[in-house]
């Protein structure tokens, strides 16, 4: 069961006995929701996934490190980390002074590092979700990669724990959060709850959907309408969601993704 729904059964203080006992209250509630318990296999993919991200993280932060240090000297090339390249080779050129070479090396040679081993996990990642019949599945809906189809395929390999796709969707933080009262529904922003790595993924490839979309004819299906009376993000989020449904139908039926 999530703590987070055991919490309210705890009476006063923090015991075992008190913690037990809001245990055995919270599981004899019918509308309580239990996590399935993952394989040995999903917990060792899940920390390829939690390595490669921490490893992301250090990229940036290394990325932004070598940029501000150079941009004191003149030295400035567009945002992204794929222009790092050209950076690194513009500061090897330059006249920098004999103090600055030594830490500017140890911060190339960290990026670097640092980028191979990215490359290599991603890669990893990219031959298991091509040996998986799921992943494979799932990679045939605009907007899904390997990295996406290889964390769905591990955090979620059942999906009939979830009744709806909705559901799978709220499990997601991908949903109004409701604040009504008086019998008056009032819909605000996304909750946010759930799983942040897969919410940032199905987000990103959903502003890659549409950025694509943009670039050439808009269309008049659903994608399109709403990109010509929403903001971007707004749709980008509303695409996510749908993604997120279409998700919870794929492995149930063992379709592939098919537009509508």
């Amino acid at each position: 069961m999530p703590p987070s729904y055991v919490k309210p059964f705890v009476k006063r203080g923090k015991t075992d006995a008190a913690d037990a006992e809001a245990i055995c209250t919270a599981v004899l509630q019918p509308t309580m929701r239990f996590v399935p318990v993952k394989s040995e296999a999903q917990q060792a993919v899940l920390m390829q996934h939690r390595t490669r991200d921490f490893l992301v993280r250090q990229l940036t932060q290394l990325a932004n490190a070598i940029r501000a240090h150079l941009g004191e000297f003149g030295l400035v090339v567009p945002k992204g980390v794929h222009n790092m390249g050209r950076l690194v080779t513009d500061a090897e050129a330059a006249d920098l002074p004999a103090e600055a070479r030594m830490p500017l090396d140890l911060l190339v040679g960290q990026f670097r590092d640092t980028k191979r081993r990215i490359d290599a996990i991603t890669a990893d990642l990219r031959r298991a979700a091509e040996a998986d019949e799921t992943a494979r599945r799932l990679q045939t809906m605009p907007g899904i990669g390997p990295i996406t189809a290889s964390v769905l395929g591990a955090t979620v390999p059942d999906v009939s724990a979830f009744r709806s796709a909705r559901d799978l969707s709220a499990w997601l933080g991908l949903t109004p959060k409701p604040h009504s009262s008086g019998g008056k529904e009032r819909l605000g922003a996304i909750s946010k709850m759930g799983n942040r790595y897969i919410r940032r993924l199905l987000s990103l490839g959903a502003m890659g959907v549409i950025s694509a979309r943009k670039r050439a004819d808009p269309g008049a299906d659903w994608l399109g309408r709403m990109l010509a009376k929403k903001p971007v993000k707004v749709v980008a989020i509303a695409r996510a969601n749908r993604m997120a449904r279409a998700i919870w139908a794929m492995p149930r039926t063992g379709e592939a993704w098919r537009a509508t």
